[in-house]
């Protein structure tokens, strides 16, 4: 018992102490139904990795971070730019075109590299098992500060999230919000998928939000539940993933799969519907 969790201390901490930023940006995605820009975006950061593995740097050195992070920043700047009340072409379908060009350059560029097909496994469902404690606290600090803006420029995130129409009528500055949203959105996925790969990152920030989304109404009940939801996922998903000698992301993600399942039933069998 003391052997497994040495083994899966510092991954358990990983999954318990950085979706709650994830799953508070997950509910502002779902609320803005754009549910893909965070896999795209992702995407866009393994793509950075899959540059700097193609120019012999590690996929964990900064060098390769400091690519994806510049990758994000310009994905971000698209998807600013993208967000139009014109709906002849849904920023959605632009969000898959983006997700599906970046994940067949990375397959173009990684086919150059003598370990290619590793190199595009771990970028899917990334080590965290292999998780140090640097990153872990890195990433922690990281969130931190991201939250702590939020926590600081709430109404404004809030607004051009839940309320866009009504702050574009006032004259709000909608397109530099919204930049910084996906600036520091960004940030937090790259990190992430540093850790976690591109499948674990999208299911933290969509699932839980998913969920709460079926069972709660306000903003402060959504966040409970969905980091209940994430942590309860996590646990049980690491715990298989030890005891059946599964890969870890891939236990986690399918286990949030099943929460999902578990509050659909739930919802239904008290007649509501997601708001």
């Amino acid at each position: 018992m003391l052997e497994a969790f040495d083994l899966m201390k510092w991954p358990l901490l990983a999954c318990l102490l950085l979706p709650g930023l994830l799953v508070y940006l997950g509910l502002h995605i779902v609320r803005r139904e754009i549910i893909f820009v965070d896999l795209a975006l992702a995407q866009i950061a393994a793509l950075g990795t899959c540059v700097g593995i193609l120019l012999h740097y590690e996929a964990s050195s900064w060098e390769s971070y400091a690519l994806s992070l510049g990758f994000t920043f310009v994905g971000a700047g698209i998807f600013t730019m993208t967000r139009t009340h014109d709906h002849r072409v849904p920023q959605e379908a632009l969000i898959g075109i983006v997700y599906v060009v970046t994940a067949a350059l990375g397959i173009l560029l990684l086919s150059r590299s003598p370990e290619g097909n590793e190199e595009l496994r771990r970028t899917l469902i990334g080590e965290v098992l292999l998780v140090t404690p640097g990153q872990v606290l890195r990433t922690f600090a990281l969130y931190g500060a991201i939250g702590f803006v939020h926590f600081l420029c709430r109404k404004k995130f809030l607004a051009i999230s839940f309320e866009p129409g009504r702050t574009a009528a006032e004259g709000g500055s909608i397109r530099w919000w919204d930049f910084l949203f996906y600036a520091m959105f960004g940030c937090v996925v790259t990190s992430f998928v540093q850790i976690g790969g591109v499948l674990l990152a999208f299911s933290f920030l969509i699932v839980p939000a998913v969920c709460a989304n079926f069972l709660a109404d306000s903003l402060g009940a959504r966040l409970l539940i969905g980091w209940a939801t994430a942590t309860a996922a996590s646990v049980a998903g690491l715990y298989g993933s030890y005891v059946l000698d599964l890969p870890t992301g891939a236990a986690i993600v399918c286990t949030l799969g099943i929460a999902l399942v578990l509050t659909m039933i739930v919802s239904l069998g008290r007649g509501s519907k997601p708001a």
